[in-house]
């Protein structure tokens, strides 16, 4: 396991005082609103209702070699973890660098959220957000190419994402990942 020891320790002073003192309530989701909501859910207000009670959390930013097993181990300092669900490649079915976390209680979620968001795993800082909660099929990437659509245009070099963005690898002519030598 590559987690951290010293974010985890920090994490378990931080929850500790944190409860002593009494838990603050309602972290704010950020502006990102999920484009297939609509699709399968309904309105915006409908969307701002379930993310008030949600028990989910979408994690971003992750390796694509970061493993269920590390996530669980990191998220489960704040609480109860119902589920991990991976992200993957549409095509391939490898992790796409995302995954959703389910508590059992919004207040675990609202720990992730407090201590985990912009700590880092496989030496990438990851983001956490509110979810409306899972619904199947949202586990795939969304870009053309089977992954996040952020991945296809990304421009610089990220060995934990894959290498080069995948339209930048189709422009140089190789449609597989480009790896360091």
């Amino acid at each position: 396991m590559r987690v951290i020891p010293v974010t985890i320790f920090l994490i378990e002073v931080l929850l500790s005082v944190d409860s002593s003192m009494g838990s603050r309530r309602g972290y704010e989701q950020n502006s990102y609103r999920d484009q297939q909501f609509k699709e399968c859910i309904g309105s915006r207000s409908e969307l701002e209702k379930l993310l008030q009670k949600s028990c989910t959390l979408y994690i971003g930013n992750l390796s694509f070699y970061t493993t269920d097993l590390q996530i669980y181990e990191l998220f489960s300092k704040c609480g109860d973890v119902k589920r991990v669900i991976v992200g993957l490649d549409r095509f391939k079915k490898t992790p796409c660098g995302f995954c959703f976390v389910e508590y059992y209680a919004r207040e675990d979620a609202e720990n992730a959220m407090r201590y985990v968001n912009g700590t880092k795993l496989d030496d990438r800082i990851i983001r956490t957000d509110w979810d409306a909660g899972f619904i199947e099929g949202r586990q795939y990437g969304r870009g053309r190419t089977g992954g996040q659509v952020r991945d296809e245009y990304r421009t610089d070099y990220d060995v934990g994402r894959g290498g080069y963005g995948k339209i930048v690898q189709q422009k140089m002519g190789s449609t597989e990942t480009l790896t360091e030598i």
